[in-house]
């Protein structure tokens, strides 16, 4: 009989085969689209077609991060512990594909001609329960993703297939549906304004995630047997066990440095998201069959930066691939932003403007992968970390406070970009080309210059990662000695 020790250790020795890359990263589509409607569409949606008030909007978004606080651990802590024939990871991806799917379709399918307030416990609601099961399915992926790779290197490589997948399958996604659901139409200001298209969005979103986490599922099946079989729990589930579990993670100062860091990054992505719309539409001047080019820019740097970051680690240290990548990240992000605010780019319906767009596009989309796939790599080393501190594998719970970040900053940024819409007096159903000049400036200003300080935070906080090459390869060494002598 195979113990998990013996799992632990024949692991260590083997990298993983391009299949079970490519069905892990699959499994990232889902979570691609979700975040493409939440981020690009929800909050259009709500303010400009439905006409409700963007605090409100971004209120019951907050709201949801309170949930989000208690279903990312506890699905983290449950998965951990729990045991099956069918590993501890994958029952819970399974069982979260159809009610994720069904929440997220019904999110863009409110009643018609109903008041504000409940508009404002539809979307409650519903961005709950998207949450909720997209954290049963996202974590145990995520640590599904740190016990299946062992390697310093291969690590990168793994998690460079989960972001090109989620990344193109987002942009794609973008791109899909300002091309077949909301193209330009006579009689609207904009494709956007399409009222009827966002339940068509949704529903292939809702469609393609569950495809995806249900393909993820089959072709990751084949590795149950190869992994730990995990530790029970040494008490029953609860707040005492949460907080322990959570205390342990965060008594590493490498894993606070880059939680918090993520924290920062995903609160700016996620304001950028939410804004995408008014900025491309009123900002930029541009209509749908041309918003629809900027993610070629993302889907052709998206396979470069995914190479580049697997390539980087074999040179860097992964602190200094991701300090040097966010930084670079966040002038290519800003430079034309700035540039407008000065008045130094041509005016909006210039030819130059859009290939200038596209190709800024290219070069945030080579970098993000760099910063992304490490992140997720140095998670995955952390885990070792706590592994020989502690002598058990907490996967879950280390991926349950990533995802989390990830989720409370998504949501928050939300709830900033609705808040500042209403703050600089943005209208409501506003016609391209007639918003006041001052508030058009605002809106650059607030998406551009006054959210990159978040990213200088961010860059401080990765350079106190501690966590380098030689390190984990003595710590990967003593775990090795350790579980030969069990």
């Amino acid at each position: 009989m195979v113990t998990a020790t013996q799992n632990e250790s024949k692991r260590s020795e083997r990298f993983l085969p391009i299949r079970l890359k490519l069905f892990w990263g699959i499994g990232q589509i889902g979570e691609g689209v979700k975040n493409s409607a939440f981020n690009s569409f929800l909050l259009f949606y709500y303010n400009q077609i439905l006409g409700v008030s963007a605090t409100l909007t971004s209120i019951a978004l907050a709201i949801a991060i309170v949930f989000d606080a208690i279903s990312d651990p506890v699905a983290g802590s449950v998965s951990d512990r729990f045991q099956s024939r069918w590993g501890r990871r994958h029952p819970f991806m399974f069982a979260s594909a159809a009610p994720l799917g069904i929440t997220l379709f019904l999110l863009f399918f409110p009643p018609d001609g109903m008041s504000e307030l409940f508009y404002f416990g539809w979307v409650l609601v519903f961005a709950v329960s998207v949450r909720t099961f997209l954290t049963l399915y996202h974590i145990p992926h995520l640590a599904l993703g740190a016990e299946m790779a062992t390697d310093y290197n291969d690590r990168n490589s793994l998690f460079s297939f989960g972001l090109l997948f989620g990344a193109a399958a987002g942009y794609g996604f973008y791109f899909a549906m300002l091309t077949l659901v909301f193209p330009p139409q006579e009689g609207l200001a904009n494709g956007m304004y399409y009222a009827d298209g966002y339940s068509k969005m949704a529903a292939s979103a809702a469609v393609i995630a569950f495809t995806a986490i249900m393909l993820c599922v089959w072709g990751t099946r084949s590795e149950i047997p190869n992994l730990s079989a995990g530790t029970p729990a040494k008490q029953p589930l609860g707040p005492r066990r949460l907080i322990k579990e959570l205390g342990t993670a965060f008594s590493s100062p490498s894993y606070r440095s880059i939680f918090f860091g993520l924290l920062l990054l995903t609160l700016v992505l996620s304001i950028e998201g939410a804004f995408t719309p008014f900025m491309g539409i009123h900002f930029w001047g541009l209509e749908t069959d041309q918003l629809r080019l900027i993610p070629i820019g993302v889907l052709l740097g998206l396979p470069v930066g995914s190479v580049l970051a697997a390539y980087m680690v074999r040179v860097f240290d992964k602190k200094w691939c991701l300090a040097g990548g966010t930084t670079i990240s966040l002038i290519s992000v800003n430079w034309m932003i700035v540039l407008r605010l000065l008045e130094v780019l041509p005016e909006n319906g210039s030819p130059i403007l859009l290939p200038l767009l596209i190709g800024s596009s290219f070069i945030s989309a080579v970098l993000v992968p760099v910063v992304f796939i490490t992140i997720n790599s140095m998670f995955a080393d952390i885990s070792d970390e706590l592994e020989l501190k502690t002598g058990e594998r907490q996967e879950g719970v280390i991926y349950s406070a990533r995802a989390f970040a990830g989720k409370a900053a998504s949501a928050l940024g939300t709830v900033i970009g609705g808040i500042a819409l209403d703050f600089i007096a943005f209208p409501k159903n506003a016609v391209p080309g007639e918003v006041p000049a001052d508030i058009i400036f605002n809106l650059g200003l607030f998406q551009g210059p006054l959210t990159s300080i978040c990213n200088l935070v961010a860059v401080v906080l990765f350079l106190r990662y501690s966590l380098t090459r030689q390190k984990h390869r003595e710590i990967v060494e003593q775990l090795a000695s350790t579980n030969s002598d069990t």
